[in-house]
């Protein structure tokens, strides 16, 4: 029996490992949870950062927020809330073959620091919440701290648990090991 596999049927096995990690961290959003605590984020970053068809990459997230948004509702600042996990999934394409501790760590603190300026700044810019006004962004950005702690605590749980699942299975199952690159001599 040969145990080879061929690299379209090893490519398959990793997709279909990494949207099932997806699926169920982004199914996650609809249970309880503190505010701002969910595995959005971070499932962007992997989404980015595994998934070889860009398109999948980042069309797989978006769907799973829409699928979230189903449960949780509807809101004004949805266009900018996905352009910014929009964002986060072109942060994990540079992780792409080059994950590393340190690199995922940047990552998840780039991604929840952007969605924090971005989405704040829809939040200043399109509801009536705040005033128009300097005073009023700053305002803004100083209420939502809290809210950025919660981002950056539940983006490198979830980042976590994300990256370490999928480093874990591929040490483990021969079939999702990453194909080896020829050098050239």
């Amino acid at each position: 029996m040969n145990a080879e596999i061929s690299p379209k049927e090893n490519l398959l096995y990793r997709t279909l490992l990494a949207l099932a990690m997806i699926a169920i961290a982004a199914a996650l959003r609809i249970a309880p949870h503190p505010w701002n605590f969910t595995p959005i984020g971070a499932t962007a970053l992997f989404s980015g950062a595994v998934l070889k068809d860009r398109r999948l990459a980042f069309l797989f997230p978006l769907l799973a927020l829409f699928a979230g948004d189903v449960f949780v509702g509807f809101h004004k600042l949805m266009p900018v809330v996905y352009a910014s996990f929009l964002l986060s999934v072109a942060i994990g394409l540079w992780l792409r073959d080059r994950r590393t501790v340190a690199r995922i760590s940047l990552a998840t603190v780039l991604g929840a620091v952007q969605f924090f300026i971005i989405v704040d700044l829809g939040v200043w810019a399109f509801m009536s919440t705040y005033p128009h006004t300097l005073q009023g962004l700053v305002a803004c950005y100083v209420a939502a701290i809290p809210f950025l702690w919660n981002m950056l605590a539940s983006d490198a749980f979830y980042a976590a648990l994300l990256f370490g699942g999928y480093a874990l299975a591929e040490r483990s199952v021969p079939a999702l090991r990453a194909p080896q690159t020829q050098s050239l001599r």
